[in-house]
């Protein structure tokens, strides 16, 4: 990760619990980090400067409460308000000020769902926060926490070539920070290679499915030792699974008790359309978990240099 020594947390004014607060607080000691408690608020009626400074008041007061809770636990801490919208932009602003270390952020989840629904600030913090983003579920991490890293190695979701190693020198350092339990998740799905294969210029043809699929999984599983070895990952914990990642990733969270999902974020066509990738478009409602989003090396700087076409 890159920035300095502060982690980011935005804070719900609104909200009556605050788990963003306790991760960040556990983060922060294991990184040896400053906290900086930020909110922003704003309402299109509150139109008098009198009305928006008792409102700012009230999110001081919030924070310096927080601020007292976050002290207690010997971990420094500053705070910040801001009357300003939309709330993303004016995260992505304050991001691209201070270069924190992550910014990190609470999600709401559904109990009878049993999935987290993300809001519209959610989303376009995923695509165009610069910083490394965290989403916290609101659940308690295990005593040893298991952190799982996502990787593609053979870079099928147009990936930048050196996410992956980004991935897991992340998810590697804050497993040891932590002292916890780091595990590898690959999946592969040969269908469009196979279809693909099934069809020539002239006339479709009959595919050894069979040998198709085989020499794939020898392919992935090839890159998938080559990468998870330079992390020195133990082959016990490095799980390739054939099958659609988006369907197999949000089970396989749950049955190995993850408590925190290392993913990359990708962009396709330029800052605008920044978001990480259809498997994880796909999973993030769903995920158990908290959530890790790595950004691409330069990913920072090309925030800042596009913000105003926010």
């Amino acid at each position: 990760m890159t920035g300095t020594k502060t982690i980011l947390v935005d804070v719900d004014p609104s909200a009556d619990i605050h788990p963003a607060v306790d991760r960040a607080i556990w983060l922060a000691k294991h990184y040896e980090a400053t906290l900086e408690l930020f909110i922003c608020d704003y309402d299109p009626y509150l139109v008098s400067v009198k009305a928006q400074e008792y409102v700012l008041k009230q999110r001081r007061d919030l924070l310096s409460e927080l601020a007292a809770k976050v002290s207690a636990e010997q971990v420094p801490v500053v705070t910040d308000v801001v009357w300003d919208h939309p709330i993303d932009e004016a995260i992505v602003r304050k991001a691209v000020d201070t270069r924190p270390l992550m910014v990190v952020k609470d999600t709401h989840y559904h109990p009878v769902l049993k999935r987290t629904l993300f809001s519209n600030t959610d989303w376009n913090l995923i695509r165009h926060c610069p910083a490394d983003l965290f989403l916290v579920k609101p659940k308690i991490l295990s005593e040893s926490v298991r952190v799982l890293a996502a990787v593609d190695p053979l870079h099928e979701h147009d990936k930048p070539a050196d996410l992956d190693r980004r991935i897991l020198s992340i998810a590697q350092e804050l497993t040891n920070r932590a002292k916890g339990e780091l595990s590898v998740f690959h999946a592969f799905d040969p269908t469009s290679a196979i279809a693909s294969a099934s069809i020539t210029v002239a006339t479709p043809i009959a595919v050894p499915v069979a040998q198709v699929t085989a020499a794939l999984e020898e392919q992935h599983q090839e890159a998938l030792t080559k990468l998870t070895g330079e992390f020195s990952v133990p082959a016990e914990r490095v799980h390739m699974h054939q099958g659609v990642p988006r369907e197999l990733l949000p089970a396989f969270t749950e049955q190995q008790h993850t408590d925190i999902l290392v993913m990359g974020a990708v962009s396709r066509r330029g800052i605008k359309s920044i978001f990480i990738g259809h498997t994880a478009e796909r999973v993030l409602d769903r995920l158990p978990c908290d959530l890790f989003i790595v950004r691409p090396t330069g990913f920072a700087d090309r925030a800042s240099s596009t913000l105003t076409a926010l």
